[in-house]
């Protein structure tokens, strides 16, 4: 691993991504969130991604300059028609639109459809819960992962983040459907290492710990994951008319899209009430008796949190791969790579 002060691989990744075609608002929003990742240890959904996104661009999957726009809104609900804009940049248009229903409503939802990938989905119900709202963020692709009892993929990873603001920190719940990322596979062959039985299987539908060899996902906890990633296809696509599975399964084109609800507190409760008993719950529940070999009980988001402070200090890693791919990119158009920093 390599480690790199987080403004300098965010001006990287913000080059590589304007290099490759997207605008210079999608490239520093995108580069924001690729970094949040790594910052925070989530190296699935990190600037190893650039690459991709770079190929996607080149192949029309992506329309690196397309600008998210409300089409539609009706009492706390509006839909946002993305075009293919870069997914971050279409999720924080999601976002900040529940939000400002939410100001007004006290609850906002909004759809986004067409998106790309999206990154993080933490990084926009934490952008309501900084606001003082409680967010949850939700988006649905294409089939990656397999459905219980399947041994194709029938599913995407669909993720799903829940943020809830309170004293401090906030409860930041943040995970895919899947028993891991697809990111974490694509991390796992950048740094040469195997991958754990049960993560994903292969052609044939057995185990598989090649990263390699990979053919799909398994979904979290059996018939749970895939039954959530269900619920949200239908929450995030169904819902638009803009399936992204079904399409798919029959043989035609799949899509993309996303959802954001913002939950404005002082609506249901006291926010200064709320933030109490939210502290207070996750006191609660930190002074439990631990389980052997826990040294702490840590609330949702909390590792990442003290994490990013602490590579924020002293670095953010990459691995080898990663830098290599990413070195590649930026050869090819003249890009300097970054200066490292010294081992903590």
């Amino acid at each position: 691993m390599t480690r790199f002060r987080a403004e300098d691989l965010k001006d990287y990744a913000e080059a590589l991504l304007h290099a490759a075609g997207y605008s210079p608002c999608h490239a520093e929003r995108t580069a924001d969130i690729l970094v949040w990742a790594n910052a925070r240890g989530a190296d699935s959904h990190g600037v190893l991604r650039i690459p991709r996104y770079g190929e996607m661009v080149e192949k029309g999957m992506i329309d690196p300059a397309a600008v998210p726009s409300v089409v539609s809104q009706e009492g706390a609900v509006a839909v946002v028609e993305a075009a293919r804009a870069p997914g971050p940049s279409a999720m924080v248009t999601a976002t900040d639109t529940a939000v400002e229903i939410a100001s007004r409503l006290g609850i906002g939802w909004c759809s986004a459809r067409n998106i790309t990938h999206a990154g993080a989905v933490g990084y926009f119900a934490l952008r309501a819960a900084e606001r003082g709202y409680l967010g949850i963020v939700m988006t649905a692709s294409g089939p990656l992962m397999a459905y219980h009892g399947a041994r194709v993929a029938g599913l995407s990873t669909n993720p799903i983040s829940i943020a809830v603001p309170g004293r401090g920190l906030p409860l930041l719940l943040d995970m895919s459907t899947s028993t891991v990322a697809l990111g974490k596979i694509m991390h796992a062959r950048d740094a040469g290492r195997s991958i754990p039985e049960g993560w994903a299987i292969d052609a044939n539908g057995a185990p598989a710990t090649d990263p390699a060899k990979v053919s799909t996902l398994t979904p979290l906890g059996g018939p749970k994951g895939s039954g959530l990633s269900l619920m949200i296809e239908i929450l995030a696509s169904v819902l638009v008319s803009n399936p992204a599975i079904s399409g798919v399964l029959s043989g035609g084109k799949g899509a993309m899209n996303g959802a954001a609800l913002a939950i404005r507190i002082e609506a249901f409760s006291d926010p200064e009430v709320f933030a109490s008993q939210i502290a207070e719950l996750a006191s609660s529940l930190k002074a439990l008796p631990k389980a052997l070999g826990t040294e702490e009980i840590l609330m949702p988001g909390e590792r990442g949190f003290r994490l990013a402070e602490e590579r924020n200090k002293t670095g953010i890693p990459i691995a080898e791969g990663t830098l290599n791919r990413l070195a590649d990119m930026a050869a090819k158009f003249g890009i300097a790579a970054p200066t490292s920093m010294p081992p903590p």
